[in-house]
């Protein structure tokens, strides 16, 4: 079995989450109490946070690029960057190694466009909507990605950093984002990628206006399975 190296901390509440997945999906696959070859490295959320707010993504990159080679140094065989915002230095992170950086953005549009999905609409960060690199990174895969409008993300935003990063779940915030679901859907909107690492806490992919693509999950499902051999060894950034 390949070692998986997880780059985690942002926050340490989806991080727990891509443990649970990855380790019921190795002993799902395997069976008995087999579970996977997993290095964490887990960061301060607080300091990435800060570089995040002051545009410093160069220093952002360079932290992380150090934390991936800390675990290739250890034996890991592949590397995840265990949240969506943070692959807006995703092709830096990849340079730093020689293993191969499982995107969560390219491992997500290929399971939307295997389900026939053309215009999602995204949840995620404000960095994440906001920034061009994700919708540029879709659009390769010829997805055109839909996002809410300037209040809808300000929503987005609050609800994942004031509430989901510090634990809290609300059911009134849970039917706030429901409403965004339902109007993108009648902009148009195919599909709904819950785009941050987080939201999954908040919102069921299978109980939603639209089919929805979780993308924690997709991105730990991604791991298992290339460490369970069933993808080659190439780069995957």
């Amino acid at each position: 079995m390949r070692k998986i190296g997880l780059i985690g901390g942002m926050s340490f509440e989806s991080s727990a989450v891509y443990y649970r997945m990855v380790n019921e999906a190795v002993r799902e696959r395997l069976g008995a109490l087999h579970s996977a070859e997993v290095l964490m490295h887990s960061v301060d959320f607080q300091t990435i946070v800060d570089l995040q707010k002051a545009g410093r993504w160069d220093e952002a990159a360079n932290r992380l690029s150090d934390v991936a080679r800390g675990l290739e140094r250890a034996g890991a065989d592949c590397v995840l960057i265990c949240t969506n915002t943070m692959h807006l230095i995703a092709d830096a992170v990849q340079a730093a190694v020689g293993v191969p950086l499982i995107n969560i953005i390219d491992e997500t549009a290929l399971r939307l466009k295997a389900a026939g999905s053309q215009r999602p609409l995204l949840l995620a960060t404000r960095y994440t909507m906001e920034h061009g690199f994700y919708a540029e990174r879709m659009r390769a895969h010829g997805l055109e990605v839909m996002v809410p409008d300037a209040a809808g993300r300000t929503l987005t935003h609050n609800v994942i950093f004031d509430e989901l990063c510090a634990g809290k779940v609300l059911e009134t915030s849970r039917e706030a984002l429901i409403a965004l679901i339902e109007r993108a859907k009648a902009d148009g909107a195919d599909a709904v990628i819950l785009g941050c690492t987080e939201i999954c806490l908040i919102l069921n992919p299978t109980r939603l206006p639209l089919p929805g693509f979780d993308s924690t999950a997709i991105h730990a499902e991604a791991a298992v399975e290339f460490a369970l051999g069933n993808r080659g060894m190439s780069h995957a950034a």
